[in-house]
């Protein structure tokens, strides 16, 4: 009927499908705005209900690419699964269970300002910083927190920022007008600071609590001392927070001038009264310290010639100790770090650092790090003189007096004339020795193969110690070339610690002929094109006057 047609155009209203109805005898309802009449092309036809928005071929997931690794390759970390998780999670208990006997003064203690500089940072990673910085820093310690961008160019890092943490109490946000690196941006925030105490932090961290007191009860017991934390690892896939309450490692480097982390030595341990006393290191990572303020400008600061990042925790920790400061890790001050899967964005500078931190800091013994860096010698460094002045002004000790007294275990190269550098052989004479592990951190186990020559150092690096050892120590701990006489093929262990007797399949021979003779074996070393493998390499063949038996080392190319 009429009346029960009215009653489902009304029914159909009210159902917020279409704003207005009319009824068609038994063949339903037709939509306003779509007259039967007009014929309707394919066109038309095959248009959906909603228009995609605009194609950005730059967004996530875009052309069905995974979420996952879109996000890693955009830092280097899975930002995925950061921006899933809570900025204010609570961490796992990691420190020694007697860092909790600790008590301290509250009102005593110096007040810090922690300053943070970034360079397109992912948004979750910075805010769990900042957050994590205020909800374990007790109030009246913490001045304030002083956020350095480094002329990001996000827009995430924009106003979205300014308006988030405008809302948070004692965070400051300032901005670079170009790109400074680290070391200058870091100087730019510590610029408008009030503490008493500088607190430096990467910008992906997260704070376990209870972690500055024990920064400042150290400066506040010595102000020459330099403070870093426990830094434990956060994974980069997982989120994972990683740290252990175990013993700390200490921070050296290796000839090349890379950090390098080491176990606790034996005489460290002794000097130490109890697990909770600080811990003295050679280096440090250069990301997290906390350093008296008053201290900082006495030591000169930053070198502000140090580019971008990389070498400047090296010269900063040669600095400290030649020039009368300390060095120390707390055990009980823990912090998680993110260590990206690899650096987000580039070192090109690194090499210039290095070199100016050599120049300035490492007397004579800079010729062991050009040794294995042939190009640094060429690399643009800048002007070091205002720095030398004022190692002049400060007194500082010799690179000698580090070595004995700070980093005794180190294995200081002799470098002879003409048993150092790239081994070559006379049959295949555009051949060197090469060790090139696949495992960065894994310096021994592998096979010592032949590539062509490059004159870069590094990889081809080797010297002949007076003992007999064909050494590998470009990096630390230091590899020593052993002879197997079951496979014929050469290969990396590590040498033998100082006091220690010679392996005897680590022994050759340089004959006044070029030969290299293993003496272990009494079989000589010889260059084969056809390995199992099918790389060229060093094996131990009976001996013979093949020129493919003869070697001789080369500096440089």
């Amino acid at each position: 009927s009429r009346q029960r047609k009215r009653g489902e155009a009304a029914e159909i209203k009210r159902s917020g499908h279409v704003t207005r109805a009319v009824t068609l005898g038994v063949s339903g309802v037709q939509l306003l705005g779509a007259p039967a009449e007009r014929e309707v092309s394919n066109e038309e036809l095959k248009k959906p209900v909603y228009e995609r928005p605009p194609f950005d071929a730059h967004a996530l997931g875009e052309m069905g690419r995974a979420k996952e690794q879109e996000s890693i390759n955009k830092h280097q970390i899975n930002t995925y699964v950061s921006d899933k998780l809570s900025l204010h999670r609570k961490l796992p208990e990691r420190w020694n269970p007697l860092c909790r006997e600790l008590r301290y003064d509250y009102r005593s203690l110096p007040t810090t300002s922690v300053v943070i500089a970034f360079y397109n940072e992912a948004w979750s990673t910075l805010l769990r910083t900042v957050h994590s910085v205020l909800e374990t820093s007790p109030d009246i310690l913490l001045k304030e927190l002083v956020l350095v961008d480094d002329y990001s160019d996000r827009a995430h890092l924009k106003e979205p920022l300014e308006r988030y943490i405008s809302g948070l109490r004692k965070v400051h946000l300032i901005r670079a007008t170009k790109r400074e690196g680290l070391v200058r941006a870091r100087l730019l925030g510590a610029s408008i600071t009030t503490g008493e105490v500088l607190t430096f932090l990467d910008c992906h961290c997260e704070c376990h609590e209870g972690w500055l007191e024990p920064l400042l009860h150290r400066i506040k017991e010595e102000p020459s001392a330099v403070v870093c934390p426990v830094i434990d690892v956060i994974d980069w896939n997982t989120f994972q927070y990683l740290g252990n309450s175990g013993e700390p490692q200490i921070g050296g480097f290796d000839w090349r001038l890379v950090f390098t982390w080491h176990s606790v030595p034996e005489y460290e341990q002794k000097r130490r009264h109890s697990p909770v006393d600080v811990i003295r290191s050679p280096t440090m990572a250069g990301g997290l310290f906390a350093v008296s303020k008053n201290y900082f400008h006495y030591l000169g600061t930053y070198d502000t010639g140090m580019e971008v990042w990389g070498g400047e925790n090296l010269e900063f920790s040669f600095r400290i100790w030649q020039c009368g400061g300390s060095l120390e890790i707390h055990p009980c001050s823990h912090v998680g770090h993110l260590f990206p899967k690899k650096a987000p964005y580039s070192r090109s500078k690194a090499l210039a650092n290095s070199v100016r931190a050599a120049e300035v800091w490492m007397d004579e013994y800079k010729e062991i790090y050009y040794h294995r860096n042939p190009h640094a010698r060429l690399e643009a460094f800048g002007d070091v003189s205002e720095r030398k002045k004022l190692r002049e002004k400060l007194g500082c000790k010799s690179f000698r007096w580090y070595l004995d007294n700070i980093y005794p275990d180190i294995h200081v190269p002799e470098d002879r004339p003409g048993m150092f550098g790239m081994l070559k052989n006379r049959g295949k004479t555009s051949y060197c020795f090469d060790y090139n592990p696949t495992d960065e951190n894994k310096v021994v186990g592998q096979r010592v193969i032949l590539y062509s020559c490059h004159g870069m150092g590094q990889n081809q690096f080797f010297e002949f110690s007076p003992d007999g050892e064909i050494r590998y120590n470009t990096r630390v701990p230091a590899g020593c070339i052993v002879g197997d006489n079951i496979s014929s093929y050469l290969n990396l262990q590590l040498c033998r610690k100082p006091g220690q007797p010679l392996p005897a399949d680590q022994k050759f021979v340089l004959r006044e002929d070029g030969s290299l003779h293993h003496t272990l074996s009494q079989k000589c070393v010889q260059a084969v094109e056809k390995t199992d493998n099918g790389v060229p390499a060093p094996s131990l063949q009976p001996c013979s006057d093949s020129l493919l038996q003869k070697w001789f080392f080369v500096e440089r190319m």
